[in-house]
């Protein structure tokens, strides 16, 4: 008798969890779900079951954790196709901007296979990284790798021989799985245009993009016109990093000539960052005229190790020790809102290596403040193409060297689940250049692969659920 009873209990309660519908690993309740892939907006109820998004519906839903986020945005975690910096500080930093994916396409990694084993299993983040021209560049030239840092050769053209032998280089790190090809071409300056069809020519057979750091504004457009050369002659499609920083005032012109040349078939993108100042390294071939510059222009620099503005004294001395710093603002914020607001722009951080936990604030906010400053102030674009503009764009950008990114940058059935919820009418950057290692609020839960990251704003320790972004989707 005693078994019959717990035989049909045992029934009842079954069919109950029938009734109910499945369980799922989380339930994300009564949010704001906004997917730019299909422009769905609208309150729905999402369900995650192990790394993938399983349900996103009107009706109830059950799960073992289970979060209310009613007034709160539920979003695709953002892709972030350019930054630099891969310690555990930057990666959280990251987690706290909204950023699920992290990539380093400017510049690249020197050992490809290398810089992907040791991520692997233990970053909260989804990882890629590009093949680096410039690092080749220097090991074949220089015999080691010099960074970004100017030396005797960066400045000098290379030999057929040292083309190939750097083209070569790079070969090896897109058959590792490198996701593009980086060019830094402002700090390898005596690259001409032999070497840079022919690095490019090696992007294009692996149907790679060129990541391109172009020349400083010239005054004309031959630095874009160049770029242009190597990718019609060689079929690579290009992206073109931060066109605020190497467009200046004159990058809303420099957009009319990337929008011209798309329009005769090129296939070429570009990205910003909401700031008017840049950083990079204060002993890079930029600051080679540094001596002529005038006592103002000096203390417009910061450098990011003590905050301190500089002058011809501690210039001098800081590029000599080789480090980061912060550029004095060489281009408006009206021209910085306009960029953000451009439907040709995606955005991307260009978020710098951390100095005793300091960068540009870049690093900590750029993604909140597009959102807070030129969506919910300004008014400058609205939530759904901010959104846009940092999840299913860089997807894209990505998925013909990718295809695992087809299931990145999207909140829908079947997509990765790397999801961000955060509260619109608060969402802020908080890191300013006198002191930028703060976090942006107004991010309550990140996912990254069905993997809580952040939870109440709080980051997860031990959290490790992100992958390697690579060639073929390995």
């Amino acid at each position: 008798m005693r078994r019959t009873v717990h035989a049909l209990l045992a029934f009842t309660l079954g069919a109950l969890g029938c009734a109910q519908g499945p369980v799922y690993d989380v339930v994300l309740t009564g949010g704001r779900v906004i997917d730019p892939a299909s422009g769905l907006d609208a309150v729905r109820n999402v369900g995650i079951q192990g790394r993938t998004i399983a349900a996103v519906t009107e009706d109830e839903l059950h799960g073992t954790t289970e979060f209310d986020v009613s007034g709160l945005v539920v979003a695709p975690g953002f892709i972030d196709l350019h930054r630099h910096g891969d310690s555990a500080p930057n990666y959280r930093a990251q987690i706290h901007d909204g950023i699920t994916s992290a990539l380093e396409l400017e510049i690249g990694v020197e050992n490809v296979a290398a810089w992907y084993a040791e991520r692997a299993g233990v970053t909260p983040v989804n990882f890629g990284a590009a093949a680096s021209h410039p690092y080749s560049r220097n090991v074949v030239l220089f015999r080691r790798n010099t960074g970004l840092a100017a030396n005797e050769t960066s400045g000098e053209p290379a030999s057929p021989e040292q083309i190939a032998a750097t083209v070569e280089r790079i070969e090896t790190g897109l058959q590792e799985g490198a996701v593009g090809v980086g060019f830094g071409i402002v700090y390898t300056p005596g690259i001409n245009a032999e070497e840079l069809k022919a690095a490019f020519a090696a992007a294009a057979r692996a149907s790679a993009a060129a990541h391109v750091h172009i020349r400083a504004d010239p005054g004309d457009f031959s630095n874009l016109d160049e770029v242009f050369a190597a990718a019609e002659s060689t079929g690579a499609s290009l992206h073109i990093v931060h066109i605020n920083s190497s467009g200046g005032d004159r990058a809303l012109q420099y957009l009319e000539r990337i929008q011209a040349a798309r329009d005769r078939g090129l296939d070429v993108t570009t990205e910003c960052y909401p700031y008017n100042r840049g950083s990079t390294a204060i002993d890079s071939h930029q600051y080679d005229d540094w001596e002529s510059y005038s006592d103002e222009k000096f203390a417009a620099f910061t450098w990011v190790d003590t905050g301190e503005s500089l002058n011809r004294e501690s210039f001098a001395k800081y590029r000599a020790l080789g480090g980061t710093i912060i550029s004095p603002a060489t281009y408006s914020l009206e021209t910085v809102k306009a960029l953000v607001a451009h439907p040709m722009t995606m955005i991307a951080s260009d978020g710098m290596w951390l100095t005793n936990g300091k960068a540009h604030p870049r690093t900590f906010g750029t993604f909140s403040r597009v959102l807070g400053r030129y969506v919910r102030e300004e008014k400058a674009l609205t939530l759904n193409e901010a959104l846009a503009k940092m999840t299913i764009q860089p997807a894209r950008r990505l998925e013909k060297r990718a295809p695992m990114m087809a299931r990145k940058g999207r909140l829908e059935v079947g997509a990765d689940a790397d999801i961000v919820v955060f509260d619109a009418a608060t969402v802020t950057d908080e890191a300013t250049y006198e002191d930028p290692a703060q976090y942006s609020s107004g991010f309550r839960h990140v996912f990254v692969n069905g993997v809580p990251t952040l939870r109440d704003g709080a980051f997860i320790e031990g959290a490790a659920g992100g992958v390697g972004i690579k060639a073929g989707g390995a």
